[in-house]
């Protein structure tokens, strides 16, 4: 059996979870695609699968090799594709990922001017606000707000945002203006967070330096939260991208600016190797060029 259809044929089986369905989408038999990873399992002496009737999961094993065949596949695209000249034009499934508030406001109008330019690209879009492995999801592009790990990934710096403290006009005409961090104590806190513990705001250069709150109002989601200080119900802890209308529409007002935390830097992060496509290559390069000329997305600048 050929060795790299059978590593193609054990990522599909990971990523679907289920080798019927793997069969399906590989227009394979069930019999060929478990013949293809009984094939490999012999090659490597290793079980790569554990199953049961409604579940295919990787062993320890399977899940190193998985990303080991991921890692050959993509090299051996991108080999091919260089030969074939598509590094040139722009083409194939582009798949970006970004935090969900962001991504909406930000990264899905660069999504879609980049898509219309290049008719032969398609988009996919992920928008989480959790850290997505891109090796193990097949991600082309990731937007990264906050500091970053060393890894073995190109990280390009757009620009940085700040944690704010904001409210409405409205609610600071009841309730005066906050001068220093202590002044908190006396006001509605609006907290986006899913506990309802009392929560630590970080003020100044010191990153240790919290100041404990508790909230009257928890929201599970920064929206939430926002749109709650919006109405002039109290005050929220925001990143400054995120109210960004907000405040230059005069329905929110920051406060306490000189008591705020260094800036959080932005990254635009793609996997690193000796062929980058051209699909990732012009995306990066149209996505950094736009952030960086971005007065929000420089805000801290």
């Amino acid at each position: 059996m050929d060795r790299l259809q059978a590593m193609r044929v054990l990522v599909k089986v990971a990523d679907s979870g289920n080798f019927a369905r793997a069969a399906r989408d590989l227009n394979m038999s069930p019999p060929a695609v478990t013949r293809a990873i009984a094939h490999l399992e012999n090659l490597t002496g290793a079980r790569l699968f554990l199953r049961s009737t409604r579940s295919v999961k990787p062993t320890a094993a399977g899940s190193r090799y998985i990303e080991d065949c991921r890692r050959i596949l993509t090299d051996i695209n991108e080999a091919e594709a260089s030969a074939g000249g598509s590094h040139a034009t722009p083409s194939g499934l582009l798949t970006v990922t970004a935090p969900v508030l962001f991504g909406q406001i930000y990264i899905m109008p660069l999504v879609t001017s980049f898509l219309t330019r290049h008719p032969a690209v398609t988009g996919r879009v992920l928008l989480l606000d959790r850290v997505v492995n891109l090796l193990e999801e097949g991600i082309d592009v990731a937007l990264r707000i906050g500091h970053l790990p060393d890894s073995g990934f190109s990280a390009i710096r757009v620009g940085s945002v700040r944690r704010v403290i904001c409210g409405a006009p409205s609610y600071f005409e009841r309730c005066s203006i906050p001068k220093v961090p202590a002044d908190l104590i006396d006001h509605t806190v609006i907290a986006s967070t899913g506990s309802s513990a009392p929560i630590d705001w970080r003020f100044g250069q010191n990153p240790r330096a919290g100041f404990s709150l508790q909230p009257r109002l928890f929201c599970n989601t920064g929206e939430a939260a926002i749109s709650a200080a919006v109405s002039g119900w109290g005050v929220a802890s925001a990143l400054s991208y995120q109210v960004a209308p907000a405040i230059s529409e005069g329905r929110l007002q920051i406060v306490l600016a000189d008591h705020e935390e260094p800036a959080i830097p932005i990254h635009v992060m793609h996997a690193e190797g000796r062929h980058i496509s051209a699909k990732t290559r012009a995306f990066v390069d149209h996505l950094v060029g736009h952030l960086r000329a971005d007065r929000h997305v420089q805000a801290a600048a």
